[in-house]
């Protein structure tokens, strides 16, 4: 279980604040597939990073006991200063697993070639989207952060990505971002609905769905 308590988020605009998430208290389940839907600019990536800790709200808390991934191919973890190769060693030990079998493993992955020795900052955005989701793919985690499917890489990458995709929500849950409603009624059992800062759960996806559209 995930408690979200009082958590606000603003950002400063040049007049006042701009309130992304408003005194949200809200338990989200670690024990089933999540789904969280809302219009464009309704704070969902935002709240999926703040629920990893990649970013602080102003205001509350957010309580787990659950091993949660950072959201998938969020490369904002990486220090750009680094290599491809220290940046897994560092996260490996973070997270206790074996760096130099994730390595290989990301390097098979992801296919980067010679870039894996070269330093973060030199590469694409979609070579550090690729990088980070094969090191997610390698960490075991009991519930997986999902900002959209992601869709870097040329039809072989994907292929593989939705292949290591299927074998994961066999063996650990979900919290997506998504827009595409088969993927949410395929993949998820739960829905929660973000809009104006507030959260709605909804165990009948298809309802959620349904109100999502007439937002």
């Amino acid at each position: 279980m995930i408690q979200l308590r009082d958590v606000t988020k603003w950002y400063r605009k040049q007049r006042g604040r701009h309130y992304v998430l408003r005194d949200l208290n809200v338990d989200i389940p670690t024990d089933r597939n999540v789904g969280i839907l809302g219009r464009n600019g309704a704070g969902k990536s935002t709240l999926l990073r703040i629920i990893a800790r990649a970013e602080a709200p102003n205001r509350g808390e957010i309580r787990t006991n659950a091993r949660l991934s950072w959201p998938m191919g969020f490369s904002g973890g990486f220090l750009a200063s680094m290599t491809g190769v220290d940046n897994i060693r560092f996260i490996s030990r973070i997270y206790g697993v074996d760096w130099q079998e994730a390595v290989e493993f990301v390097q098979d992955f992801a296919e980067l070639g010679d870039y894996i020795n070269e330093p973060i900052k030199t590469y694409s955005s979609g070579m550090r989207a690729r990088i980070a989701t094969a090191m997610s793919l390698f960490v075991r985690f009991d519930c997986y952060l999902i900002d959209e499917i992601p869709g870097v890489g040329d039809s072989r990458f994907r292929k593989r990505f939705a292949d290591s995709f299927n074998e994961l929500r066999q063996r650990s849950t979900m919290i997506m971002v998504s827009h595409n409603e088969s993927t949410v009624r395929k993949a998820c059992e739960v829905v929660f609905l973000l809009n104006n800062g507030e959260m709605q759960r909804f165990d009948d996806v298809d309802e959620a769905l349904r109100l999502y559209r007439e937002l």
